[in-house]
C-alpha cells in the first residue's frame, strides 16, 4: 500500500512559543491554500508538537522534502504556497539550524530554566 500523502508539511503549534508567534493561523492559511489549490490530495498540513527550534518560530518542516521554514508569518504564506504548488523553496524564510537537534534560542531557554522545564 502507498502512503496516504507525498509530502507532509508540519507546522509547529506546541506551547507557547510558536503559537504567541501565529502559528495557529498560519496553519489554517496553508491548509486553506493547499484545499484551494487541489493539493490536499496529495499534501497534509499538520500540526506538529515540538521541533526543538524554539525562538524561530513559527517553525514549518516539509517532508520528504527537508526544507523547513521560520519566522512565518500569514503573509509569506502565498509565498509558501508558490513553493507547494512546484516552484523553489522560499530563500529567506528558510531555516538552517546551527547543529543538528535542538536550537532554541538563549531567550527560550532562560525562561524554561526560569519556570523548570525544559522540552526538546
Amino acid at each position: 500500500m502507498d502512503a496516504p500523502y507525498e509530502r507532509q508539511l508540519l507546522v509547529c503549534t506546541y506551547g507557547a512559543w510558536c503559537r504567541l508567534e501565529g502559528s495557529d493561523e498560519v496553519r489554517a492559511q496553508l491548509k486553506r491554500g493547499v484545499k484551494d489549490a487541489g493539493l490536499d490530495k496529495k499534501l497534509r498540513v499538520t500540526k506538529s508538537g515540538c521541533l526543538g527550534q524554539c525562538g524561530h518560530g513559527p517553525v514549518l518542516a516539509l517532508w520528504p522534502d527537508n526544507v523547513w521554514y521560520a519566522h512565518v508569518k500569514r503573509d509569506d504564506v502565498p509565498e509558501i504556497l508558490a513553493h507547494l504548488r512546484g516552484g523553489a523553496p522560499v530563500a529567506r524564510l528558510r531555516y538552517h539550524a546551527q547543529r543538528p537537534g535542538g536550537n532554541k534560542t538563549p531567550e527560550v531557554q532562560a525562561k524554561e530554566a526560569a519556570a523548570g522545564t525544559h522540552i526538546d
